[in-house]
């Protein structure tokens, strides 16, 4: 059964400073074409910052961008994971949380950042795999 940090591979974790403003994690997240993004404090995990975060709570509150601080509109109600936990348990916390994104934890340290885009796509790479090995099997078999 593979496990998170078998998704994550080495990975750099990307990550945010509690008190930079919105619009420079904004400008960052768009270079790094990414939609959430963790926001740490000494290397701590303090919340994550989402694009979600940026519409509902910096534009629908005509805060400004550049004066905002990430920390005062970040989502801080974080559900985590072991990196040692299994795909589908991760799937079934992002289900139950409601939530797209999910913290990687090794006990008190942030191992990474995972989506359930990532996850889908993973588990997509190894059905494909499963069903080229089942066919060349078949092929071989027939033979």
């Amino acid at each position: 059964m593979p496990h998170i940090k078998d998704v994550l591979r080495q990975r750099e974790v990307l990550w945010a400073e509690a008190g930079s403003s919105v619009e420079e994690v904004a400008r960052a997240m768009s270079a790094l074409n990414v939609g959430a993004i963790l926001v740490l404090d000494k290397r701590e995990l303090r919340g994550v910052f989402s694009e979600r975060d940026i519409m509902r709570r910096v534009v629908a509150e005509g805060r400004s961008p550049a004066a905002t601080r990430v920390e005062e509109v970040m989502s801080t109600e974080l559900t985590t994971v072991e990196e040692d936990a299994g795909i589908e348990e991760a799937m079934e916390l992002m289900k139950r949380s409601n939530c797209r994104h999910l913290p990687v934890m090794r006990g008190q340290e942030v191992a990474g950042f995972i989506s359930m885009r990532d996850l889908m796509l993973y588990q997509l790479e190894e059905k494909t795999e499963e069903v080229q090995q089942m066919r060349a099997y078949i092929q071989s078999a027939g033979a």
